[in-house]
């Protein structure tokens, strides 16, 4: 019989594990046959890893790892399916705005035959300004990076033990791990779901880390903001030779003379601005050249507890 890994990110949770935990195993654990559920603690400053300690003395399924620091939900899931060691893995979030339910739909997709199986939104019930932030940034991915990225975007999926295992010798930082999951190409199903609205906790994912997510999702996987400082460049430099050739035409036609300091002054601050820009979004691609090149984890995991002692 297969085994199925359910890999939980943990960060200030500890309002929802015991809730989590008791879902799944109302609606899931008892219909799978044999699982594990890997709990991973990314530096939570709360309960939660006695908690999920707790959780695993009374469930010998279940193993706890924690990180000797905060290193990102997708560094702990990348944690996660390092030391998973099930057949297939499904991620899951700890905040319960994902029924349980939707893990027996994601593996019965699995058995079928599918190498990776999404998990994708077809509502929401959050606040209208995510939402509004989300359609922008999935739209920019479709656009910039895969265009079979689904209209409401996925945060869960399930991944067999072909794909744990490309995914485990890509060992990317400053990246995306749905992107890196949706890159690798293997037979992929999509089931749609409805994400309820959190009912216990704090979110604990800031503008800072969307951003940097819009970030890393974008420059990890394309060379379109490369092609836009060209294109933008080129654009520039036709436009001031436009301004150039009819700046003369009047002089030589109608003797106006060559002068305002003002709108000289605007033009070469506005391409000072946009030579700075370009720097950035370079600077941007040297940086992460950089830390790849460290060769730096990324993750770092301080314990892992499994079994009913400890």
């Amino acid at each position: 019989m297969s085994k199925i890994s359910i890999i939980v990110p943990v960060y200030y949770n500890s309002d929802t594990l015991m809730d989590l935990y008791d879902d799944m195993k109302a609606k899931v654990l008892g219909t799978v046959g044999d699982y594990e559920i890997v709990f991973v603690d990314d530096g939570s400053g709360d309960d939660s890893w006695k908690i999920m300690n707790d959780i695993r003395r009374s469930d010998p399924n279940v193993k706890c790892v924690k990180l000797s620091r905060n290193f990102g939900e997708h560094a702990a899931l990348f944690a996660g399916l390092s030391v998973c060691t099930g057949d297939c893995a499904v991620t899951k979030q700890a905040d319960l705005q994902e029924d349980s339910s939707l893990i027996l739909e994601m593996y019965e997709s699995w058995k079928k035959g599918n190498e990776i199986v999404l998990a994708a939104r077809r509502t929401r019930k959050d606040n209208p300004f995510y939402v509004l932030f989300a359609n922008m940034y999935y739209g920019m991915i479709r656009k910039m990076v895969n265009k079979n990225m689904p209209i409401g975007g996925c945060d869960c999926y399930l991944v067999g033990r072909k794909a744990i295992n490309e995914l485990i010798r890509l060992n990317e930082k400053n990246s995306s791990l749905t992107l890196q999951v949706m890159w690798l190409g293997f037979q992929t199903d999509i089931i749609y779901f409805d994400r309820q609205e959190r009912e216990k906790g704090k979110g604990r994912w800031t503008m800072g880390k969307k951003i940097k997510l819009v970030m890393d999702s974008i420059l990890s996987f394309s060379y379109a903001p490369l092609r836009m400082m060209m294109y933008a460049g080129f654009i520039f430099d036709l436009f001031a030779l436009i301004i150039f050739i009819s700046v003369l035409v009047e002089y030589f036609t109608v003797g106006t003379p060559i002068a305002g300091w003002s709108s000289l002054m605007c033009i070469v601050l506005l391409g000072f601005g946009m030579i700075m820009t370009m720097i950035g979004i370079i600077g941007e691609y040297i940086w992460r050249a950089l830390d790849a090149s460290r060769n730096r984890p990324p993750f770092i995991i301080d314990v892992i507890k499994e079994g009913q002692d400890g």
